[in-house]
């Protein structure tokens, strides 16, 4: 199972971030890619870090696991727990992949103050402001329940600690200063990263 969840991975990496990469170079002459942003020890840098340890880790498990070094943890390393973590994977990725499309020209990773890009509210964007971060979790939860090791399980919790800081510390206040109250009323109706909930409440002008 750690071979099929490595293979994964790599599939993961190439269309979720390969291919992602190469449709937005085509389309608007950009990667998309803005780095690491913030002085170092920042909520802002330690979010980026973190999202690239975990990806780093999520590859570094089933890596461990085919050399014999940190095999899985034995209670959970069963035949159910690895269909339901394959089934966990496929659907985040198709989620992900979906809602990269759905964001078009305004897809990026990270944030640039000087950028400006449009504010997409339709499409699985209608339902969670952060479809494409809320379909990372269940895709690298399904990596983890293929190779259930103590190194998977602290990948996956840098990468929700990751999306939290940069999505509460960076994004939200980015997207309030550039699209001010347009973005607070849809944060105000449209959950942060499922339906109804991590609503944002922030005072609107009287009209």
């Amino acid at each position: 199972m750690a071979t099929v969840a490595l293979i994964g991975f790599g599939v993961y990496l190439v269309l979720a971030f390969g291919m992602r990469t190469l449709i937005q170079v085509r389309t608007t002459g950009s990667s998309g890619f803005k780095g690491i942003g913030g002085r170092p020890g920042s909520a802002e840098w330690v979010a980026g870090v973190l999202f690239v340890v975990a990806l780093a880790v999520g590859a570094l498990a089933p890596v461990l696991a085919l050399a014999g070094v940190l095999g899985p943890i034995p209670a959970i390393d069963k035949p159910v727990v690895h269909g339901v973590g394959i089934a966990l994977f496929v659907v985040g990725l198709a989620a992900t992949l979906i809602a990269q499309l759905a964001m078009g020209e305004s897809w990026r990773i990270g944030v640039d103050e000087a950028e400006r890009t449009e504010l997409v509210t339709s499409g699985p964007f209608g339902y969670v402001r952060n479809p494409i971060f809320a379909a990372m979790l269940p895709t690298s939860a399904g990596l983890l329940l293929m190779v259930p090791s103590v190194v998977a399980i602290l990948g996956l919790g840098a990468l929700v600690l990751a999306l939290e800081l940069q999505v509460r510390v960076v994004e939200e206040p980015y997207l309030l200063r550039v699209h001010g109250d347009s973005y607070a009323r849809y944060a105000a109706r449209v959950g942060r990263f499922a339906p109804g909930l991590g609503l944002l409440r922030v005072p609107l002008p009287r009209d």
